[in-house]
């Protein structure tokens, strides 16, 4: 198991930071976190994996330590998380869901 140091906030991350599937196998580094400003949380990280980016809601996240962030997926599931995106595809997506994915599009494409 790789050591990642002590549990750190989510305000901590920066880009770059390492981004683990639960195998802790890294799935790509941190982009961008999506919260608001002096929000206690976050709703999404977007991850820039090797085919682009990807958005891994707040819930999908197991981790957080000064070294890289773990998420509670397999390493199969983690490349299968959407991209940011205006209007999600995935039709199975909660309306709660849909707006946070639309709020990583707006980070990630200079609309905020």
């Amino acid at each position: 198991m790789t050591d990642l140091g002590a549990p750190a906030p989510f305000l901590s991350l920066v880009k770059g930071t390492p981004v683990l599937s639960r195998q802790h196998e890294q799935v790509g580094t941190l982009h961008v976190v999506v919260a608001d400003r002096g929000a206690d949380t976050f709703d999404a990280l977007v991850i820039q994996e090797d085919d682009g980016l990807r958005v891994a809601l707040a819930e999908e996240v197991e981790s957080i330590s000064e070294l890289g962030v773990v998420l509670a997926l397999d390493t199969m599931a983690c490349g299968k998380l959407p991209p940011p995106a205006a209007e999600p595809l995935d039709t199975a997506v909660s309306d709660g869901a849909r707006e946070r994915l639309r709020r990583a599009w707006e980070h990630v494409s200079g609309g905020r």
